[in-house]
C-alpha cells in the first residue's frame, strides 16, 4: 500500500484507483475517512459545484486542510481498511456504530493438555478464542454442550510431562465422577485428549454436521465389536448433539454456511439485525445501532454495519444476505437480495429482529425523556420555580489546608451532565482558605463572563454549602446587577438541607424523591470535578516547587519541564541533548549538574 498526501485544491490530480482517502482539519485531526473505486472522481465529488446539499456535508469540507489517500488492489481491500480506520479513530463525521459492550469469548489455550474456559479478555498469545458470544448464555450453552461430550479438564494444573511423571498431582473428585480421566496422573493420552479437542473446535466452529458423524462411527464400531454399554454412551452424546441442533435449527439444514444483514432506519438512526448460519442452525444474532453522521445511503450504512459486525464475529461466509439491493456492487463481497424460499424467510426474521430493535430504542428513548422532563418538573415544584429548570449550574470550593485553592462549575442541560460546558477556576483574589471570599469571586468570575459573552443565564444555580457559601455568591450576583433575574439555592451536605437567600430555615425535599437525586448527583459531580483538579494542580505545584528550588530553574522553565516531560522522574532520566531541546543548552547543563549531585535521589 502506498500512501501520498494532497492540498484540497489539488483534489483533480489525485489517481483514477481504488483506495482509502482521509481528511484532516487545521488541527492535524482526522475528521473522515472513505473508500472509493476511484480515489479522483469520489474526492472530487465533495469539491465540486453540487457539493453542499447536505448542512453537515458542507461543513465538514470547510474544515478540510489536507488530504491523505492510501491506493489499495480493490474495492473490497478499501472497505477492509476503512473499517479498520474507523474502527481505530471513530473521525467525527464517521458513521458510528454504537456498542460500547466487551463480549465474552471462549479461549483453547496454548498449554499440555489444553483447557477452555470463558473470558473477555482477548490476549492472542494466550490460545485460539471462539466469539465473541451475543450472550453469555449463548455461550454457557454451548461450554455445558461441550462438557458433557467431552472430557475436557476445567483444572489450571501445570501439566507439563515432567510434573505428571514425578507423579506430583492426585485425581480430584472430577475425575471420581467421570467429568475427567485423569491426565494430571497420566491415566490419559495427549493424542486421545487432543482428539476430543479438536471436535469441540468443530462444535465451537458451528459445524456440528463432523462431531455428530464421529459420535455415529463410533457407536457403529463398538456395536460390532459386541461393546454395547460403550456404544449407548456414544448414542446417548449423539442424540445430545442432535437436540442441541434441533434447538437452534431455524432453517433448512443444506444451507450450510452464510450470513444475514438487514437494515432499517429513521431519520437520525439505523438499526441493524445481524445473525449468522451454519447449517440451518442461527449460531450468533446481533442488534446494533447507527448513528448517522452526513447523507449517508441506506446502503452505505448497511456495508459499514456488515463489515464491522462479520469482523468483529470472525465470520468466513461466501454469501450475506441483505434487505436492500446493492447499487453499487463491490468485487468479493457477494449480497444476494433472496426473492423466495428459505432465505426469504431468513431475511424476514431478520427484518423482525430490526424492526423490534428500533422499537425497543425508541420506547426506551422516550422513557428515559419522560423521567428527565419528570423529575425536573418534580424538582420545579419541590422548590416552587416560575420556570423548569433545564438548565443547572452548579459551584464548589476545593483546598486542603489552604493549598492550590480551585473551583469547579458543571452543568446541567434537561437532568444531564452537559459536559463541555463545565469550568474549572484557579482562585485569583483570596489569600489563604477562605471558602466564602473564594466562592464570591468564581460566581462573580463566572456570571461577568456570561453577561459579557450576551450567553444565556441558567435557570437554577446550586451552591454546594451552606448559609455563608449561598450569602457570598448572592453578594457576587448583587454586584453584578443580576440577583433576583435566577433563582439560587445552597444544598448544605450533612443533612441535604436547602437553603434559599434570606431564609433562616432550610426547606427539606422527601429523601426518596427523584428531584432530590439529582440535586445530589449534580452536588457530587461539582465535587468530584472539583477535587479531581485540585489533585492534578497539588501536584503540579509540588512538582514545580522541586524543580524551581534548582538555583537558575524559575517556574516557567518548570512549567515548560513538566509539559513535555510529564513528570520530575523523568525529567532526571532525560539526556542533556533532550533537556536543551526544551530549555537551552545554559540551563541543560544547570540540570544536569543538578542531577549528577542526586545522583542517588535519581538512582
Amino acid at each position: 500500500m502506498q500512501s501520498s498526501s494532497f492540498l484540497p485544491e489539488d483534489h483533480q490530480t489525485l489517481p483514477d484507483h481504488p483506495g482509502v482517502y482521509k481528511y484532516f482539519n487545521e488541527e492535524n485531526e482526522l475528521i473522515y475517512v472513505g473508500k472509493a473505486k476511484s480515489l479522483k472522481k469520489r474526492v472530487s465529488s465533495y469539491f465540486n459545484k453540487n457539493t453542499g446539499v447536505n448542512l453537515k456535508t458542507r461543513r465538514m469540507v470547510k474544515e478540510i486542510v489536507r488530504i491523505e489517500i492510501t491506493l489499495v488492489d480493490s474495492e473490497l481491500d478499501a472497505l477492509l481498511l476503512e473499517n479498520n480506520l474507523i474502527k481505530k479513530i471513530q473521525p467525527k463525521y464517521n458513521i458510528l456504530l454504537r456498542d460500547d459492550k466487551t463480549y465474552p469469548y471462549l479461549l483453547i489455550t496454548k498449554e499440555n493438555f489444553p483447557r477452555i474456559f470463558p473470558t473477555r479478555k482477548l490476549i492472542p498469545k494466550r490460545g485460539t478464542y471462539f466469539g465473541p458470544f451475543a450472550s453469555v448464555k449463548a455461550m454457557n450453552n454451548v461450554l455445558d454442550l461441550i462438557r458433557e461430550l467431552f472430557t475436557i479438564r476445567t483444572c489450571s494444573l501445570d501439566l507439563s510431562y515432567l510434573k505428571i511423571n514425578e507423579g506430583k498431582y492426585k485425581v480430584c473428585l472430577e475425575y471420581h465422577i467421570g467429568n475427567c480421566q485423569g491426565p494430571c496422573v497420566g491415566k490419559q493420552k495427549e493424542t486421545d485428549y487432543l482428539k476430543d479437542l479438536e471436535h469441540a473446535k468443530h462444535i465451537l466452529k458451528g459445524n456440528l454436521g463432523i462431531a455428530k458423524s464421529y459420535f455415529k462411527q463410533e457407536m457403529q464400531l463398538l456395536a460390532e465389536n459386541l461393546e454395547f454399554e460403550k456404544a449407548q454412551k456414544m448414542k446417548e452424546k449423539l442424540d445430545l448433539l442432535e437436540k442441541y441442533q434441533a434447538k437452534s435449527l431455524i432453517t433448512n439444514p443444506s444451507i450450510s454456511n452464510l450470513d444475514v444483514c438487514t437494515l432499517v432506519t429513521d431519520e437520525k438512526y439505523a438499526y441493524v439485525n445481524y445473525m449468522r448460519v451454519k447449517n440451518g442452525a442461527m449460531i450468533t444474532s446481533k442488534n446494533v445501532e447507527l448513528k448517522k453522521r452526513l447523507d449517508e445511503s441506506e446502503e452505505e450504512l448497511l456495508i459499514t454495519a456488515l463489515i464491522r459486525l462479520q469482523d468483529q464475529f470472525q465470520s468466513d461466509a461466501e454469501e450475506i444476505l441483505v434487505n436492500i439491493e446493492p447499487e453499487n456492487p463491490i468485487d468479493g463481497l457477494q449480497l444476494t437480495v433472496p426473492k423466495i424460499g428459505d432465505k426469504k424467510k431468513l431475511i424476514e426474521l431478520s427484518l423482525k429482529n430490526a424492526l423490534y430493535y428500533k422499537k425497543e430504542k425508541a420506547l426506551l428513548q422516550g422513557l428515559n425523556q419522560d423521567k428527565k422532563d419528570r423529575v425536573i418538573k418534580q424538582l420545579q415544584q419541590d422548590l416552587s420555580l416560575q420556570e423548569i429548570p433545564d438548565h443547572i449550574e452548579c459551584f464548589d470550593n476545593s483546598n486542603i489546608q489552604g493549598t492550590s485553592p480551585v473551583a469547579s462549575m458543571v452543568c446541567f442541560l434537561n437532568g444531564k451532565p452537559a459536559v463541555k460546558e463545565y469550568r474549572h477556576f484557579h482562585i485569583k483574589t483570596v489569600e489563604g482558605p477562605n471558602d466564602f471570599a473564594s466562592m464570591k469571586e468564581i460566581v462573580g468570575r463566572r456570571y461577568k463572563r456570561l453577561l459579557e459573552e450576551e450567553k444565556p443565564l441558567p435557570k437554577l444555580v446550586v451552591i454546594d454549602g451552606g448559609k455563608g457559601q449561598l450569602s457570598s455568591a448572592v453578594e457576587a450576583l448583587a454586584e453584578l446587577g443580576i440577583y433576583g433575574k435566577m433563582p439560587i439555592i445552597g444544598i448544605a451536605k450533612r443533612l441535604e438541607e436547602i437553603y434559599f437567600p434570606g431564609d433562616s430555615y432550610p426547606i427539606h425535599i422527601d429523601k426518596k424523591s427523584e428531584s432530590l437525586k439529582l440535586l445530589q448527583r449534580i452536588r457530587d459531580e461539582a465535587h468530584r470535578f472539583a477535587i479531581t483538579f485540585h489533585r492534578k494542580v497539588r501536584s503540579k505545584n509540588a512538582f514545580g516547587t522541586q524543580l524551581t528550588a534548582i538555583p537558575g530553574i524559575g517556574e516557567g522553565t518548570a512549567e515548560r519541564l513538566l509539559k513535555h516531560f510529564k513528570s520530575v522522574k523523568k525529567i532526571k532520566e532525560a539526556s542533556e541533548e533532550q533537556l536543551t531541546e526544551i530549555v537551552g543548552s545554559s540551563k541543560a547543563k544547570t540540570l544536569m549538574e543538578w542531577k549528577e549531585k542526586n545522583k542517588e535521589a535519581v538512582s
